[in-house]
């Protein structure tokens, strides 16, 4: 035996199908069993258990007189199990079917335990399918589920370990990201989590300094096992890319919540708005965001998302004919274009006057609307928190924060790089759009007045130019923040460079500024202390708790489809709506709409 090499596994070798030799030695009594649980499984034959302790190990096959067994027991002075006997053949037929006994939940667990690491999202179907084409064995879809829960579990901790981990998560933040704010709450009597807010110091100063001064508001639903409702407030940078400034997560979407989450973002901006313009907001029309922004930002112009408006002036109408005239309406750029488009829908309806009256066009329509939108009409941070909500919807909590933080720091090393390459007054997209002005004011006659107002003759109107005030009464110039067409060709004949005459906003240096700074990684959890939240008592006085899951929990079983609605069948046929101009007929690609 002294010339025989002895082979130590290790328990991350769990998938070894060499054949068993005496003296061939194990890590440990547990590697042991694992290693003959996929012999066994690799060889289609069941293994039965004699015996099985500390110090032995001693199995066989559990056919009735197959001679095959092996005794496996402990090295005198060392961890390590060495086979003492062997017997290596079999003489049953092994397992005829394609289930088999030893294809447990902890063995699915290994089995994919790599698969899971590289994709969260590995859905037990495909654990299903790989374990039969890799293995020739059938398992349950509960226990592929089963395997894959306990996977995630080892890997990124329990759900309930997430909520436990809040408090000092939340240390970590606010340690290696100084200025951030970071903060959890619990309620009730059994401390059970409520609240989340997270906000980094390299997003509020890029905020504060060089984003536009507009925030969308929206929400997704969490569908992990404790459920939950994912909040965000997010800016626009330079670029028009989201810029998302605070991160909320909450146990259910409830008035109260929004009106917290709103007075925190107060906080947050407070004391770092002195020289701010004021705040334009855009959210869905929905009571508990509309209170909450009028309550903590009163002096804010607060918007709607077109997208909820539009569907609703669609499904409430269903008229082709109307809907074109809607956003015709809505992209009017005053009073009188817009009213005019007002008197077309209420000729062909009467019904339009009292949808109006539900959905103030001071609230959307540009030619109303006192806010600065800067052409942002419908909500881009819905698609991003959905995003979010479906990778993390099989991790806990911290898990799906430091997903986000990771994605926000990829988004600052990769912008602040791109930054760093533009050679221009404003960026990319600003640049074309300043193009696309000054191509058209070659087209325009250019009057003085003065020094600083001008008077721009074309075939179709007159309009007057103040470079001074930057107004123009086509009123693109103060709407959008960047010369429009007449406002260019006044600035070109006074021998002026109209990129100067962009919102600041709009510049390279503003881009740069906004990625200027760096969000820290949080160490790894190992090296965290146990630090208790906040809660309230009674009184309102704080004290420190040990913060448990909410108690909303996802119901057993798959979702429930929706009921398919009868009059769906009664609606009229898909029309093609243009994702530009948004008008009904044509596709984005044949839209006549300069961009």
């Amino acid at each position: 035996m002294a010339d025989l090499a002895l082979t130590v596994i290790e328990s991350d070798m769990a998938l070894s199908y060499n054949p068993l030799v005496i003296g061939q030695q194990f890590a440990d009594v547990e590697t042991c069993r694992r290693t003959l649980k996929d012999i066994a499984i690799a060889m289609h034959f069941d293994l039965r258990i004699v015996k099985s302790d500390r110090s032995r190990f001693i199995a066989k096959c559990s056919k009735e007189g197959c001679p095959w067994r092996v005794h496996v027991a402990k090295c005198p002075g060392v961890p390590t199990f060495s086979i003492r006997t062997l017997q290596g053949e079999h003489t049953c037929e092994g397992v005829q079917d394609h289930h088999h006994q030893q294809a447990s939940v902890g063995w699915v667990a290994r089995s994919v335990e790599e698969r899971i690491r590289d994709n969260p999202q590995y859905k037990p179907k495909e654990i299903l399918q790989e374990i039969r084409d890799k293995h020739g064995v059938v398992v349950s879809y509960m226990q592929a589920w089963r395997g894959k829960e306990r996977t995630m579990a080892a890997l990124h901790g329990t759900f309930e370990d997430g909520f436990r981990l809040l408090p000092s998560y939340c240390e970590q933040i606010r340690k290696t990201n100084p200025g951030s704010i970071a903060s959890v709450i619990a309620t009730g009597q059994e401390n059970c989590f409520q609240r989340l807010f997270v906000s980094y110091r390299a997003c509020i100063y890029g905020f504060i300094n060089a984003c536009r001064p507009l925030l969308e508001l929206d929400k997704a639903n969490l569908k992990g096992k404790y459920l939950g409702t994912l909040l965000c407030a997010a800016a626009v940078d330079a670029d028009d890319a989201l810029f998302p400034l605070a991160i909320a997560v909450v146990d259910t979407e409830t008035d109260e919540n929004w009106m917290w989450f709103m007075s925190e973002l107060r906080k947050l901006l407070g004391v770092n708005t002195e020289n701010m313009p004021r705040l334009t907001i855009l959210s869905e029309r929905q009571k508990g965001m509309v209170e909450a922004v009028e309550t903590h930002f009163p002096s804010a112009f607060h918007g709607f998302c077109l997208r909820h408006v539009s569907e609703n002036f669609r499904d409430t109408f269903k008229n082709t004919k109307l809907v074109n005239i809607f956003w015709s309406a809505v992209y009017a750029l005053t009073i009188a274009e817009f009213e005019s488009k007002i008197s077309e829908m209420v000729e062909i309806s009467q019904e339009v006057g009292p949808w109006f009256q539900q959905f103030p066009p001071q609230l959307w329509a540009i030619a109303y609307f006192e806010g600065m939108r800067y052409g942002h009409f419908a909500l881009g941070v819905t698609e991003l928190l959905y995003n979010w909500a479906l990778e993390c919807h099989e991790v806990p909590i911290v898990q799906m924060m430091e997903h986000i933080r990771e994605q926000l720091n990829l988004w600052f090393d990769s912008r602040r790089d791109l930054a760093m390459s533009y050679n221009s007054v404003l960026v990319p997209s600003a640049e074309k759009k300043m193009a696309e002005a000054i191509a058209d004011a070659r087209c325009y006659q250019v009057l003085r007045a003065n020094e600083v107002e001008f008077e721009i003759v074309s075939t179709e109107r007159t309009n007057i130019v103040d470079i001074r005030t930057r107004v123009c009464s086509c009123r693109r110039w103060q709407i959008y923040g960047l010369p429009c067409a007449h406002a260019s060709a006044a600035l070109l004949s006074c021998g002026q460079n109209a990129h100067v005459f962009a919102e600041p906003c709009f510049t390279v240096a503003s881009y740069r500024e906004t990625y200027s700074q760096a969000i820290i990684p949080v160490p790894d959890k190992s090296m965290w202390s146990e630090v208790p939240g906040e809660g309230t008592e009674g009184g309102g006085a704080k004290v420190e708790i040990l913060i448990r899951p909410p108690k909303t929990r996802r119901p057993p079983g798959r979702p429930k489809k929706k009921a398919l609605r009868v009059e769906n069948f009664k609606r009229p046929k898909r029309v093609v709506q243009c994702g530009r101009c948004h008008l009904l007929g044509h596709s984005q690609k044949k839209c006549a709409m300069p961009i």
